[in-house]
């Protein structure tokens, strides 16, 4: 009876997945395949309204999470359209709010590099408002052939203001505290538990990055619209501005509606120009087959660093570094004997130390193998975003990365005493030392444990501080004095020796191919590890099934006629043939 229900249950999952998981692989495999045949006389559309991640999720599933494009997919994509004969020209619509001022800084280095192989920018913005980093958004669109507004619409980019939410006060009205240690006091992501304003040093931490974040932004704008930086910062200063007024000022160079844009660019680009949206042009290119003697291994982290696996963060894109993940990759690359370096793309704001170590074990193992490492930061690659990259054979980073923050910090909320008031009562039993109820939440912490508590703290950021020193060849002492916690702009670590150059991925590349003496000229493979998941492999770990199963179950329809299910087997047929292919291209040196 027991094997009887047994079979029965993995029949019904079997059936389940089958009539209702393999739809949904069918779609994602045709949403993957369907293309549009680019134009012979083509226009890119670059829509940034909706928001970028540094990266690309590695789950074809991901499109159903919503969400725009990457900075890296752009990057890549302008890359390979400046050499396409049938792209003429990219019409970009700019964010009416900030974007991430690193991510500003990388697609303005794409932009450029598209200009300078023959092909005009136009931006196109329905208005600049005071939210976020607006004046990265303005000094994208000036990094254009031609910057556009609508007509009516608002110049706002006045600066740069950020606003905080402290709690103390809340919390001392409500009996809850917090208890925490900070290593040292500009580690200050903890503050607005603990304070009821800036202190001192958070709020000079946080005005010098904005500062550099600013004038970063403003020397930009200005260099590319071929101006006096410091006419430029007080023109900008004075607004804020209508459409018209920004244009007087020599803000922007043309007013318009979109539709006047396009038909602009399209007139520019020549006899029969049709616009294109950026990613349908994208998925037409397929995989990136460009020859080279060499390759280059390209490793990505973005998000929180934490230990363990990501398994695919199901149907939306990963928000997490995963200390199993990364490391993997970068030993695989290291196996790999075409992989000659590899460029280490970061984009996290920190996270485990422990997870962060890992990742940094897989770095100094590629060292090791002879492989350099070239780190690119992203839009932040602070505190365990640094500890991963402190010994890198080089970093490069953006002028307005966030990097650094060098420190730690932990702690605990005590809430007996906030339940209390409701009627709710916290009680603690325990065994064993005195520290194994150090993070009960109904106490604080005793004087014995916030001593050996901060003992933890002491130890973490001496050990830090080590790697620091170890891998950027600076005395412990000195990097004792510009750690403390504190965040840098990428500018400004740079001249701390926090960091190599200045630059994108791309630059980034080029680092690479140096170490590795691969000749400046000769092109190179880019190869990602991992490779991006299959529709199937995917579906795997999304359901918790394995691809064996889903490839069972996809025969077994086959066998009974049902058409879904031939589709799959079709679609499996032609991913062995491209693996195939693709295998053989990774693995055999071209002259």
């Amino acid at each position: 009876m027991k094997q009887f229900l047994i079979t029965v249950a993995g029949v019904f999952v079997g059936l389940l997945l089958f009539f209702i998981g393999l739809p949904i692989v069918l779609i994602a495999s045709a949403a993957g395949s369907a293309k549009s045949p680019i134009p012979a006389v083509a226009v890119l559309e670059l829509d940034l309204r909706e928001g970028l991640s540094d990266q690309d999720p590695q789950n074809p599933f991901a499109m159903f999470g919503g969400g725009g494009t990457s900075v890296m997919s752009v990057v890549e994509t302008l890359e390979r359209a400046e050499d396409d004969a049938k792209v003429k020209a990219l019409l970009v619509r700019l964010p009416e709010t900030g974007m991430a001022p690193a991510a500003a800084d990388e697609l303005r280095g794409a932009f450029k590099r598209f200009r300078a192989a023959g092909k005009p920018v136009i931006a196109h913005s329905q208005g600049l408002y005071p939210s976020g980093m607006v004046i990265s958004s303005y000094m994208l669109g000036a990094s254009a052939s031609e910057l556009w507004m609508q007509g009516g619409a608002s110049f706002q980019a006045t600066g740069v203001a950020s606003e905080e939410m402290f709690l103390k006060r809340a919390f001392d009205k409500y009996g809850v505290k917090a208890e925490y240690e900070q290593r040292y006091e500009y580690k200050n992501a903890v503050n607005p538990y603990l304070h009821a304003d800036f202190t001192a040093a958070h709020r000079e931490a946080t005005l010098s990055w904005m500062n550099g974040v600013y004038e970063s932004a403003l020397a930009a704008a200005a260099q590319d619209r071929k101006q006096d930086p410091k006419a430029l910062k007080a023109a900008v200063e004075a607004g804020p501005y209508s459409a018209e007024e920004a244009r007087a000022k020599g803000l922007i160079d043309k007013i318009g509606q979109v539709h006047e844009v396009e038909a602009a660019i399209r007139k520019r680009a020549g006899d029969k120009a049709k616009l294109i949206e950026f990613d349908d042009y994208r998925s037409n290119l397929g995989p990136d087959l460009r020859k080279g003697k060499s390759t280059i291994a390209v490793v990505g982290g973005e998000g929180a660093i934490i230990t363990g696996e990501g398994g695919g963060g199901g149907f939306g894109g990963d928000s997490m570094m995963y200390s199993d993940d990364v490391a993997e990759a970068i030993y695989d690359a290291i196996e790999d004997k075409s992989v000659k370096a590899i460029v280490f793309r970061v984009s996290s704001p920190g996270g485990s130390d422990v997870a962060s170590e890992q990742i940094l074990g897989a770095v100094r193992a590629a060292k090791a193998a002879g492989k350099p490492v070239v780190v690119s930061m992203g839009t932040y690659a602070a505190s365990g975003g640094y500890w991963i990259s402190s010994d890198a054979s080089a970093i490069v980073a953006q002028p307005s990365t966030l990097t650094g923050s060098i420190g730690v910090f932990g702690g605990k909320f005590v809430l007996g005493d906030a339940l209390g008031r409701f009627g709710v009562d916290l009680r603690d039993v325990g065994v064993g030392g005195g520290y194994a109820g150090a993070f009960s939440s109904s106490q604080g912490f005793t004087p014995q444990q916030r001593a050996e508590f901060g003992q933890w703290m002491d130890g973490i950021y001496e050990g830090f501080v080590t790697r620091v020193s170890t891998g950027r060849k600076i005395p412990a002492e000195r990097v004792r004095e510009i750690a403390k916690g504190r965040v840098w702009t990428g500018a400004q670590a740079k001249e701390l020796g926090l960091v190599d150059e200045l630059g994108g991925f791309h630059e980034a590349v080029l680092k690479a191919k140096a170490l590795a003496k691969i000749p400046a000229g000769e092109q190179v493979k880019l190869k990602k590890f991992p490779g991006e998941k299959s529709t199937f492999e995917a579906f795997a770990e999304a359901f918790g099934v394995s691809a064996a199963s889903v490839r069972t179950l996809a025969a077994a329809g086959w066998v009974l006629g049902d058409p879904r299910a031939e589709a799959v087997m079709d679609e499996m047929a032609q991913a062995r043939l491209r693996e195939r292919g693709a295998t053989v291209m990774a693995s055999t040196p071209v002259d």
